[in-house]
């Protein structure tokens, strides 16, 4: 069955291609965050996605360079032929290559498999990625978690702040500032935040901040749901959480995430999801006493191009 190689083009496939995901979820890291990262600033140029189809349309494979996160997001049919993945990475070194000096050009990329993708291991290597796992100081990977306890109903936040749902496009501009000082990158933008708003899979009610008594935002939890997710069940998964640091240490992000945990139960989210580097002890931890645990092992493969 041989594919077809076509571009991307624009909004127009972001359905079908979450749509593949989701089908596919079992084998994919991001499936109920989709939307948040198919708004991302890496998609200004459409050069910078390609999809696969057989000869009647069916769409069998599609992959993104993200800027934003250094990472080359794919997702693949569990009928695709064989091949596949070294088309797709063809097309990333050929992309990759082009984007050098350019806003969207990154050095080095990295890639997301789960350990027991023995398969997707196997191509990544052939193909000049290497495994960042038991490198020294640059080791790098991480876990998919799941929370693995009921989920009771939310304690109210501390005392001098609100928890409640972003208010649409007159907080973009606020909550693009705190996200860049949280994570201390400029990453996120005002274009990516407003598209986030638009997208057919955005839930407001899960699109949760937390506001001090001054009227500042001072933290931020985006919840995700997808009716179709892990296992083919309703599914749900926290992307991103942070607060501001000097609003730390009074339980702030813990009446977040409790929230968004709440109201992703109350949607009929079977299983929710939260990813987090596993070197990460404070995240790790925090996600532990919530009641997560791990679900899959991912390594981190990456390839450098200069």
């Amino acid at each position: 069955m041989p594919l077809h190689r076509r571009a991307y083009q624009g909004d127009r496939d972001q359905g079908r291609m979450i749509a593949l995901a989701r089908a596919s979820a079992a084998d994919n890291l991001h499936v109920a965050d989709l939307p948040y990262r198919l708004s991302s600033w890496a998609l200004d140029d459409p050069a910078n996605a390609c999809l696969w189809e057989t000869e009647t349309g069916e769409l069998m494979a599609w992959a993104v360079l993200q800027a934003p996160f250094w990472a080359l997001d794919e997702v693949m049919h569990p009928a695709a032929p064989a091949g596949t993945h070294a088309a797709i990475l063809a097309w990333a070194d050929e992309r990759a290559r082009d984007a050098l000096g350019t806003r969207f050009g990154r050095p080095a990329w990295f890639v997301n498999v789960f350990d027991w993708q023995q398969e997707r291991r196997d191509v990544l290597e052939a193909h000049g990625w290497a495994s960042q796992a038991g490198v020294g100081e640059d080791s790098w990977s991480k876990v998919l978690l799941r929370l693995e306890r009921d989920v009771a109903a939310p304690a109210a936040p501390p005392s001098g702040f609100e928890v409640r749902p972003l208010r649409g496009p007159d907080e973009v501009d606020a909550y693009v500032a705190l996200q860049r000082a949280v994570f201390g990158t400029e990453n996120m933008t005002v274009g990516w935040r407003q598209w986030i708003l638009r997208q057919p899979g955005y839930r407001p009610e899960l699109d949760l901040v937390a506001v001090d008594e001054g009227g500042a935002l001072a933290g931020f939890c985006i919840c995700w749901f997808a009716p179709q997710g892990v296992g083919g069940r309703p599914s749900g998964q926290i992307e991103p959480l942070g607060v501001r640091e000097d609003a730390r240490r009074h339980g702030l992000a813990r009446a977040l995430a409790g929230e968004g945990l709440w109201r992703l139960r109350q949607l009929g989210a079977e299983t929710i999801v939260v990813e987090t580097d596993d070197y990460r002890d404070d995240a790790y931890r925090f996600y532990a006493a919530l009641g997560f645990r791990a679900m899959h092992n991912v390594l981190v493969y990456r390839k450098d191009y200069t």
